[in-house]
């Protein structure tokens, strides 16, 4: 599984015009699930993200995790980054899940994060969707479960 984390002021997400995930400070966490993915992908996933200390300390350095900072996280799935551009201008998305495995692993990923004890707002899986975010840093982190040494 793979991750591309933002850290945030505020996050939303929009379907239809209507808001169906909103967050104050915390991350914005698109979540795209490979082929060959599993639960243990998942839960490494939910773990780094809830430890990854990357929120400022009482002297400013990044030094504290989004659970012990208080914040939130809106998981937004996003087939697209398993996107392979190597050839031609059209991407292929061979290596994506499928949406009846990818559903369950990103709803895994929300599971273990809560069960962290991060609140978790989402978005709607296979949804055409609006993200609209404000990002503090800018951090962008990228997290990948295949390339973990675990």
């Amino acid at each position: 599984m793979r991750a591309v984390l933002q850290r945030v002021t505020r996050a939303s997400v929009t379907v239809d015009g209507t808001v169906v995930g909103r967050i104050g400070p915390g991350f914005l966490a698109l979540v795209g699930v490979r082929t060959g993915d599993t639960d243990s992908d998942a839960a490494w996933l939910a773990d780094r993200i809830a430890g990854l200390r990357v929120f400022p300390d009482d002297t400013g350095k990044m030094n504290v995790s989004v659970r012990d900072a208080g914040g939130s996280v809106l998981v937004v799935s996003q087939f697209t980054l398993y996107a392979d551009s190597s050839r031609g201008r059209r991407p292929s998305f061979a290596e994506a899940a499928p949406p009846d495995v990818a559903e369950p692993l990103v709803d895994a990923v929300c599971r273990e994060l809560r069960e962290r004890g991060v609140p978790v707002e989402t978005g709607v899986f296979g949804a055409m969707m609006d993200v609209d975010l404000l990002n503090a840093g800018p951090v962008t982190i990228v997290l990948d479960s295949g390339a973990a040494t675990r």
